[in-house]
């Protein structure tokens, strides 16, 4: 990890900063991997604690600036939590609050606004199961049907029924969501769902697709396991490793 402000740091807790280290490189590897969309979207990060409070994007910074003690922290009520002058994506509260009250696992959600995962999104079949990384996440995807900006506190419920106990959520005509115990966790979930979408659009250029027999896809799904292990030990150190070689500086 970079070098931390000792200043930056100094009014959080060790366990706070740690978790808005590991989110603002999250952000900062969204746009490294060109899935950021301006300002919109937004990844968030429970804090421990029993407030339920979160960390989210100061709405209108780009991805590739976002630091540790940039972070805004609120509660489920919408509230700003100290003296910060920087705005919240209403729409960012609105998908990121319903999730984290319904899902004690949730220690991380993302949502992405990404051409493929977009174009997959408004294809009525959804994520198709034709390539080993699609059939990865059998059984792990659900969907939410759009109804509209996310500005209505009322479409909170359905969006968490929707969701269940899944990690990974295909908004219908409107993006991708993911969700990990872990910052770690849930970027490599959405990894996975928007390579998965980026293959999908990449082979249909193609009329003659192939789907691999129900009993294939039962094998494959047996075999996915559980991925949050792999996440924080190998993937997350090398991501930011990688990080810290193109794009030092979040964790100030």
């Amino acid at each position: 990890m970079t070098e931390q402000s000792d200043a930056s740091r100094e009014p959080f807790s060790e366990a706070e900063w740690k978790i808005r280290c590991d989110l603002a490189a999250a952000y900062r590897l969204v746009a490294l991997f060109g899935w950021d969309d301006l300002v919109f979207t937004h990844i968030s990060a429970r804090l421990p604690g029993p407030d339920h409070h979160f960390l989210i994007n100061p709405y209108g910074m780009l991805f590739e600036e976002i630091t540790a003690s940039s972070l805004v922290k609120v509660g489920l009520d919408g509230q700003k939590i100290g003296e910060i002058d920087a705005l919240v994506n209403p729409a960012g509260f609105t998908i990121h609050s319903a999730v984290h009250d319904a899902r004690a696992d949730a220690g991380c959600v993302m949502h992405l606004h990404t051409v493929d995962g977009v174009a997959v999104s408004c294809q009525k079949d959804g994520l198709i199961p034709i390539n080993q990384t699609a059939m990865l996440l059998n059984g792990q995807l659900s969907y939410h049907a759009y109804e509209g900006v996310a500005l209505n506190h009322d479409e909170r419920p359905r969006l968490v029924a929707d969701l269940g106990s899944n990690n990974l959520m295909i908004l219908s005509n409107h993006g991708t969501l993911a969700v990990g115990s872990t910052v770690a966790a849930a970027f490599l979930h959405m990894y996975f769902l928007e390579r998965a979408c980026s293959i999908q659009i990449a082979a249909q250029a193609s009329d003659t697709l192939i789907t691999p027999a129900a009993e294939v896809q039962e094998v494959v799904r047996k075999q996915a396991g559980n991925m949050e292990a792999g996440a924080n030990l190998l993937v997350w150190p090398a991501l930011l490793r990688r990080l810290n070689r193109e794009n030092p500086g979040y964790a100030v």
